[in-house]
């Protein structure tokens, strides 16, 4: 998998990451209670910051290209995390998780996830390199994805079903009847057994595993630099948890999010039917000339389809409001 990034730089990323890793983890260890608004308000506004110095050096070290791939990857990659939300919600409430125990199980799961993206994302890297033809194939999924997500119901999008590896988890696995705290192992009749928390935390990495289906290629539709893809993933992925705290509550409001994602989905993945149809030396479809859509073009339509999906989503929840109190 080549890159322009030297290896000193790769590593130097991986011993950053490797630290909000363990400073995460001295948090979550010396945590006695649930998960405050007020703290989880204070960790995205950390995550988001960080990402944020990340772009600045990316933009002072590597210029204006790489800072802005990284910018709408990790916009993209965020704003298409935020559905993971609904499913972590789901799995929750479904085990019904103690709620000391949430915080847990949400990092466990999310950097269990984080590191079978980054085995994706170098496999996506590789076949692209090999075959430009990938870009058709990952355009076309993208759109059907797209289509499949604006015409979902919230019936379907409600609904969870464990996966063949959880299931297979709960039979092989000594567990526990009960939860014990936020404990992932008990010790009974001089046997340890796991918790249930085992089994909610591979819940959520295949959840996160199955969303990278969709939001690995949307990201290829942005930027090929490996590099950019891997760190837009870490930071988006590493913030997530606390988003989950912070906007749970609020995703009921965000009526029009599904159309939102799929709208900029599709966008995404006519941009790389584009860029494949350029790479085969087509340059028009009949007499329309087809477009060349730079990153800064595709920024802006991130950011601005996300505005118009917030505004609309929260105008109608005003609007039902006011009609079910004249009612």
């Amino acid at each position: 998998m080549s890159t322009s990034v030297p290896l000193v730089a790769w590593i130097a990323t991986a011993v950053g990451f490797l630290a909000i890793v363990v400073l995460d983890l001295v948090v979550i260890a010396r945590r006695r209670s649930a998960v405050t608004m007020r703290q989880a308000t204070l960790w995205v506004a950390v995550y988001v910051g960080l990402a944020a110095v990340f772009a600045g050096l990316l933009f002072a070290l590597r210029g204006g290209t790489s800072g802005g791939e990284f910018v709408a990857g990790y916009i993209t990659e965020y704003s298409l995390s935020v559905d993971n939300l609904f499913v972590f919600v789901i799995i929750m409430a479904r085990f019904a998780v103690p709620a000391l125990a949430v915080d847990k199980v949400l990092y466990i799961g999310i950097v269990l996830s984080l590191l079978l993206r980054a085995v994706f994302i170098a496999a996506g890297a590789a076949a692209i390199a090999a075959a430009s033809w990938v870009f058709y194939f990952f355009g076309a999924f993208l759109v059907y994805t797209a289509v499949r997500l604006a015409f979902e119901s919230a019936e379907e999008e409600a609904e969870y079903e464990e996966g063949a590896a959880v299931r297979m988890l709960r039979k092989v696995l000594p567990l526990a009847p009960d939860y014990e705290g936020a404990a992932l192992t008990v010790r009974s009749d001089r046997r340890r057994s796991f918790t249930p928390l085992v089994v909610v935390i591979a819940a959520i990495g295949v959840a996160n595993v199955v969303f990278a289906l969709d939001s690995i290629p949307a990201i290829f539709g942005l930027t090929s630099d490996p590099y950019i893809i891997i760190t837009a993933n870490a930071f988006a992925l590493m913030g997530l948890r606390q988003l989950y705290f912070l906007i749970g509550g609020l995703l009921e409001k965000l009526i029009f999010l599904n159309v939102g994602l799929s709208v900029i989905l599709a966008f995404i993945g006519v941009k790389l039917l584009v860029e494949a149809l350029h790479g085969s030396h087509v340059d028009a479809l009949g007499p329309m000339p087809l477009p060349h859509i730079g990153i800064a073009t595709s920024l802006g339509f991130i950011l601005a389809v996300l505005a118009v999906t917030v505004v609309a989503s929260l105008g109608k929840q005003r609007r039902d409001v006011r009609r079910s109190a004249g009612g």
